[in-house]
């Protein structure tokens, strides 16, 4: 069995983070979130994958290489012909997959549990396909399904009035007559070649399709969020399976409670509390702060006199600040400072870039 794995697009939902990074590489839990893809298809017992990323691409093979870290031989596929949609995605794949069953794996969905029940599904039922459902808020954002007695009759993309609370998840089971289901449909409204036509065309064409319902271990991350419920969930689940570890250095006014994680060269000085779980990087200095729970702090990030709870900080951030920051996303080398260190000392200095949300 191979992967194929979706690193392109351009993210407009999650801009301005998006304008300067690729949103597969958006660190949460402090680790590219491309990486928890490629640690569950790992997992699951695959070792060749392709990565699909966008034509000029770089940064994701200086991040991810050729997969050795995971015992994992990882090649990449430039999506030719423009962002068309993610069958078109397969299509183009299909010279590089041949005839192996495969994995399609959107590398922008988080999987909290093991991929290993759905592979012996897939192969001990001999299926053609099978796809993975889960219970969500909003499924008219999602691929949701027509179910009848309890078999798929079909999935629909993005229907203003969904037939139920379902949406399918973004981890998808083949063999390779997917090729002829994204060779067989015609764009939607929308332009683009939906994989839930796809999959409505191999369900409707009597392939040998099943199905299952997930609880509680997928998270779609198109929202800023959704990127935070996403860093909450990674850090419970390696609360849930890790001792806490600090590898910096600890000052006698310093309290952590909870399960933390510190990296090498980082200070924790001054009277600091940092409740878990939570991250923090190397070479980080944190100050006369507070650190709160489901926080993850990027290396080199410069942290004084400021509370910062359910975050995500990215690298070389400076927050030198008596504010309170929740529910944040701060990008690389961005930098909050207190209003009255400049003149006048009333209202509020801003710099404020296309797509940005704020509240004051």
């Amino acid at each position: 069995m191979k992967a194929l794995i979706t690193a392109g697009g351009r993210a407009t939902r999650l801009r301005p983070i998006t304008h300067t990074i690729n949103k597969h590489l958006i660190p949460l839990g402090n680790r590219p979130m491309i990486f928890n893809a490629l640690k569950k298809i790992a997992e699951a017992g695959v070792r060749d994958i392709f990565i699909n990323i966008n034509p000029g691409e770089t940064e994701i093979q200086k991040y991810v290489g050729d997969g050795a870290r995971w015992g994992l031989v990882i090649k990449y596929i430039e999506q030719v012909g423009g962002p068309l949609g993610l069958a078109h995605i397969v299509k183009n794949a299909e010279d590089y997959i041949g005839n192996e069953k495969f994995i399609f794996y959107l590398g922008d969905n988080l999987v909290f549990g093991s991929l290993k029940p759905l592979r012996e599904k897939f192969e001990a039922e001999n299926l053609d396909a099978l796809f993975a459902f889960a219970e969500v808020k909003d499924p008219q954002r999602f691929g949701v399904p027509e179910i009848v007695n309890g078999r798929i009759a079909r999935i629909i993309e993005k229907p203003s009035n969904p037939m139920c609370n379902l949406a399918q998840t973004g981890i998808y089971f083949y063999t390779s007559k997917i090729f002829e289901a994204v060779k067989s449909i015609a764009p939607s409204a929308r332009g683009e070649y939906e994989i839930s036509d796809a999959n409505t065309y191999l369900i409707q064409s009597g392939a040998n399709v099943g199905w299952i319902r997930t609880r509680g271990w997928w998270k779609d991350t198109g929202k800023p969020e959704d990127l935070l419920e996403g860093n909450q969930l990674l850090l419970a689940e390696k609360a849930a399976h890790e001792e806490g570890l600090n590898c910096g250095e600890l000052s006698s006014g310093a309290t952590l409670q909870g399960k933390i994680w510190i990296g090498r060269g980082t200070k924790i000085v001054g009277k600091t509390l940092i409740r878990g779980p939570a991250i923090i990087g190397r070479d980080c200095i944190i100050d006369n702060a507070y650190i709160g729970p489901y926080t993850s702090i990027g290396s080199g990030a410069r942290i004084s006199k400021a509370e910062i709870e359910h975050s995500v900080i990215f690298d070389r951030v400076n927050i030198n600040c008596g504010a309170r920051i929740i529910d944040s996303i701060v990008g690389y080398n961005a930098t909050i400072s207190p209003a009255e260190e400049t003149l006048p000392r009333e209202g509020h200095r801003l710099i404020i870039g296309d797509n940005s949300s704020i509240e004051l």
